[in-house]
């Protein structure tokens, strides 16, 4: 490694446009890898009506890619660490557009269920090369703001997955189509990955590139180490991304069949959760950097997320009201709806923009990755078994249209997640103002201490 800065020391840092293009290549093929994932979501109808589908089985799909994305990760980044990131993310990126070919070629659910279990397989290494590719290119100048850049464009697949039945609707007749024009979308991360290969490659022997660590892997040995705070902000990551997560995977049918709306307005409903990622996270990140409070912001998102479930399970729907994206769509939709999600879209930005970077301030900067590394196989693991069970009870108490009260039982699961998390949360909050606290409250600090 030192071999190559030395040799690298007499060539001229790249140009900007050079760097940001580069930025734009990888972050085209993560739009792609984010479309794909959450493009199954808008068809779990149509599955159910011209598939026969049982919500079980809408909870596999979800559940197979976390299986197989845990198994990535239990392998670390040697792949990537092997191959470089120029071939890991085309080879990444061929994966994501074989497995989106596979769930649509065939409606034999183990077939589909194949084509999801393929999209973690390639999804997962794809989002670590990246990451990999920014702290490469960008590392010493304006890494913080290519992250976000980076995240923004990614989300974005996510919302335009939800708005796809607004621009997209003809699309909609049938439940192949609709991942059909997601497989297009995975060909064009595949030619930005390709883009960015040649970027690169052009770039070797006429620019310095900093030299990324080795991707760090999950030392099991450390884990004894890692103070109560830590789980704690661990144990919070579980059960929020085991309750945002899933309930995206059935949102977009459960607006459909339990409150009534279209499927454009329940794409525009479920987008405003990503859409207020993008706009949101980097602007609580800032605030938090400035004010400190980080265990009390996680404390109250927690408390503002815990009545939100049983909110639009239980209180009259309201008055019609316009929810419009600008350039996507307009659409009526009820107002007890729009102010619980509009209320989870900002809890959805407020407590990851504050509970990723707090395990920097708590744990020393020599065991990071293993934390980092556990943080994400923990929220794997509930992320994969949460889907299956909301499957099963959907199942269980023959929820539909003609028995709305039947998603029920699964807005209590989640809500019961929640209160585990503003327990933890107030358990993180309650330690941090203790003797072993880590100043996670304070403002803006050194990091690993």
């Amino acid at each position: 490694m030192h071999n190559t800065d030395a040799s690298q020391a007499h060539l001229p840092p790249p140009s900007p446009l050079y760097r940001w293009t580069v930025l734009l290549f990888v972050s085209l093929a993560m739009f792609g890898n984010y479309y794909v994932y959450d493009s199954l979501w808008p068809v779990v109808d149509l599955m159910r009506t011209q598939l026969d589908f049982s919500y079980q089985q809408i909870g596999w799909l979800s559940t197979g890619y976390n299986i197989a994305a845990l198994m990535v990760l239990l392998a670390g980044g040697y792949i990537i660490d092997r191959w470089g990131t120029q071939r890991a993310i085309v080879v990444f990126a061929l994966i994501c557009l074989l497995a989106a070919v596979l769930t649509v070629i065939s409606s034999r659910f183990e077939v589909i269920l194949a084509g999801r279990f393929l999209l973690g397989i390639g999804a997962e290494p794809l989002i670590v090369a990246a990451t990999t590719v920014l702290a490469k290119w960008f590392k010493g100048r304006e890494l913080s703001f290519a992250f976000g850049i980076n995240l923004s464009i990614s989300r974005l697949g996510t919302a335009s997955a939800d708005w796809s039945p607004n621009f997209a609707g003809p699309l909609y007749a049938n439940w192949h189509d609709p991942l059909w024009l997601a497989t297009g979308v995975a060909c064009v991360s595949v030619t930005a990955a390709i883009l960015y290969w040649v970027a690169e490659k052009r770039a070797k022997g006429r620019f310095q590139l900093a030299t990324p660590s080795a991707t760090e892997k999950l030392d099991v040995k450390s884990l004894y180490k890692f103070s109560a705070s830590y789980w704690y902000i661990v144990a919070l990551c579980v059960v929020f991304y085991a309750t945002i997560f899933p309930f995206r995977t059935f949102a977009i049918d459960y607006f459909q069949q339990a409150h009534g709306v279209s499927r454009e307005a329940a794409g525009l409903l479920s987008s405003m959760l990503p859409v207020a990622a993008i706009i949101l996270t980097p602007i609580f990140g800032l605030l938090v950097d400035k004010v400190g409070k980080r265990s009390l912001f996680m404390a109250v998102g927690t408390l503002i997320m815990l009545p939100l479930f049983l909110a639009v399970t239980y209180l009259p729907p309201g008055p019609l009201v316009q929810l419009t994206i600008p350039f996507i769509g307009s659409e009526p939709v009820p107002l007890t709806l729009m102010i619980v999600i509009f209320m989870l879209g900002t809890v959805f930005s407020l407590i990851p923009a504050v509970m990723w970077p707090s395990v920097a301030y708590i744990v020393d900067g020599a065991r990071l990755g293993s934390a980092y590394a556990m943080m994400t196989l923990c929220q794997q693991v509930g992320w994969a078994v949460v889907p299956l069970a909301i499957g099963i009870l959907n199942d269980i108490n023959e929820a539909g249209p003609l028995n709305p009260t039947g998603y029920a039982p699964g807005m209590w699961v989640y809500t019961g997640l929640v209160a585990c998390g503003l327990y933890f949360a107030f358990k993180l909050w309650q330690t941090e103002r203790g003797p072993k606290g880590h100043g996670l409250d304070g403002k803006t600090m050194h990091l690993g201490g």
